[in-house]
């Protein structure tokens, strides 16, 4: 199989389910002839954990190289200590969870509510992921109500065009209902599974209150987006499509 029409059926994860609005039983392949190299782009520590951490959880378990791109090291959480003492915290955070996840933590030095989309970063931003030689990118949905959300969006879309669209990308939700605005999926994914594992890894970031917050929205997001796929949980996503891959009416 040629390697961009095996990364495609690969995108959703081996050992997952890929489903899409409509055609609700998707093949998914077995054997896998190259390690895929996945990023998934975040704008703050939590960010990737929170919103596709099930995912991310299946590519690992099945043995690809995941990177997990934090924007910012959310140095803004807390207005009570210093910026470097916020920063500190939520680094060591981001690195607990990635280890859960046997993902590899990167990050951009974007500050949190201060991110920056202009030319400079464009081009920093997009250096850095084709650094990582991705098959697949995931981010945010740059619409979004959370401006730092809308920046690693929009920065990561603007990488994909500055490539040549060389890797498939996928866009992600982050509380839905009151950030996330418009997002209908093009994609779930069964984290049945792991979704234990996903919850041990969003738990790491005891600074954001991931008991409140998980009850509050993403286990019932997760429940949702499993009712739309018939499974018992899932994570979305919208894939963007090259012109020539789209549907003319």
């Amino acid at each position: 199989m040629e390697r961009r029409a095996f990364v495609k059926s690969s995108v959703i994860g081996l050992g997952a389910v890929s489903l899409s609005p409509f055609a609700r039983h998707s093949s998914v392949h077995k054997i896998q002839p190259d390690k895929l190299n996945i990023l998934c782009v975040g704008a703050h520590p939590g960010d990737p954990e929170f919103g596709c951490g099930g995912t991310m959880a299946n590519y690992s378990n099945a043995g690809n190289a995941v990177t997990f791109l934090y924007l910012t090291r959310g140095e803004v959480y807390n207005d009570k200590q210093s910026f470097a003492k916020s920063a500190e915290l939520r680094t060591k955070e981001a690195e607990t969870s990635c280890k859960l996840l046997n993902a590899t933590p990167l990050f951009a030095g974007q500050i949190d509510g201060n991110t920056e989309l202009n030319k400079q970063k464009n081009e920093e931003t997009t250096k850095l992921i084709l650094s990582q030689k991705p098959d697949i990118v995931f981010t945010h949905w740059p619409l979004d109500a959370h401006p730092d959300h809308q920046v690693a969006g929009l920065l990561t879309l603007t990488a994909w065009v500055r490539s040549n669209k060389l890797f498939h990308l996928y866009f992600y939700e982050v509380n839905t209902g009151s950030e996330t605005m418009a997002f209908t999926p093009t994609d779930y994914v069964d984290i049945s599974d792991v979704r234990a594992t996903k919850k041990e890894a969003m738990f790491a970031h005891q600074t954001q209150n991931p008991e409140e917050i998980y009850v509050s929205f993403f286990k019932t997001m997760e429940e949702f987006r499993g009712l739309e796929a018939g499974v018992i949980a899932a994570e979305a996503f919208i894939y963007f499509k090259p012109n020539d891959k789209r549907t003319l009416l």
